[in-house]
């Protein structure tokens, strides 16, 4: 049964469309992909239909227990697809509105940058630290999602929050001083210009390309300004191909639509810290690229 669908008059399909978005976003920073996210949504709808909404005091707790049993569940399946995966992984890139962006907490936690950092942590410590530390669902409520006792929950929360804190950026930047570098950085890569790279580049910087192995990716991250500016110019080079790139916002952080003779080619978002460029990733698997030209909603409440 499609929720769309069903009467509006039906307390069980109203509080599932209030709460659509929220729960939407919970299963995204699980999965890091759109598709299974959607596809969570409807394993909830489908559990949630069978509910005695007589019996549940929390229809929103609820809906967000019920779909963190299923992330996690495919999320276990997921790591398993991954590790057949062709080249690097890179979370799904979502066209976020600017509302999302204004929303530094939102924007921070669905960023390219932390959703990497998320992909570091096994399956329940991800799902304890994105309902405690991104939507502060209570340790009762996250036990009772996650099967396990508050009390371990703590403690699982306390490691996953040292794990993140320690690869997370150092620093917020505005998305006024981000998209200023991303500008720079598109001029230098519409131009070819090698020296405008190095600029904007951080000296550590990493470049991650993912195709899915349907497009040409590097097989492994490529690490180093040098590196990186090189093979960004020689590719353009060799390639003799019309590049064009336009400001976006993805994952509510300003990053770049790139086409190629005019069709689009793939996204790349951007990590910057302290006005330089420290992580480049490039989504061109075009499996991934169903979610860039139109808006997704996204929320916390």
């Amino acid at each position: 049964m499609d929720e769309r669908s069903a009467a509006t008059t039906d307390p069980a399909t109203e509080a599932f469309l209030l709460h659509r978005n929220l729960l939407f976003t919970v299963a995204y920073e699980m999965l890091g992909s759109a598709a299974d996210a959607e596809d969570v949504l409807q394993e909830t709808w489908l559990r949630w239909t069978k509910v005695d909404l007589g019996q549940v005091a929390d229809r929103r707790a609820y809906l967000v227990r019920i779909t963190t049993r299923r992330a996690l569940d495919r999320l276990r399946v997921m790591r398993r697809r991954k590790e057949e995966y062709v080249g690097p992984w890179l979370p799904e890139p979502l066209l976020t509105a600017p509302d999302v962006a204004e929303d530094v907490e939102l924007a921070e936690s669905v960023s390219m940058a932390l959703m990497l950092v998320l992909e570091t942590l096994a399956p329940t410590e991800r799902a304890v630290f994105v309902l405690r530390e991104v939507f502060g669902v209570g340790y009762d409520e996250i036990a009772a999602a996650v099967g396990k006792t508050p009390a371990t929950v703590r403690q699982i929360a306390h490691r996953a929050r040292r794990h993140v804190d320690a690869r997370r950026p150092r620093e917020a930047v505005s998305p006024g001083q981000v998209r200023a570098v991303v500008e720079s950085f598109r001029r230098a890569l519409e131009t070819r210009d090698l020296q405008g790279l190095l600029d904007v580049l951080a000296p550590e910087v990493v470049l991650m390309s993912d195709g899915g192995g349907v497009k040409q990716a590097a097989p492994h991250p490529v690490v180093g300004a040098g590196k990186v500016a090189h093979l960004i110019v020689g590719g353009l080079g060799r390639a003799r191909i019309a590049l064009t790139s336009e400001p976006t916002t993805v994952n509510g952080n300003p990053a770049l639509l790139l086409r190629v003779d005019g069709q689009l080619d793939g996204v790349i978002a951007v990590r910057v810290e302290d006005a330089r460029i420290t992580g480049l990733y490039y989504v061109r698997n075009p499996r991934k690229l169903t979610r860039v030209t139109a808006e997704t909603p996204l929320t916390l409440r």
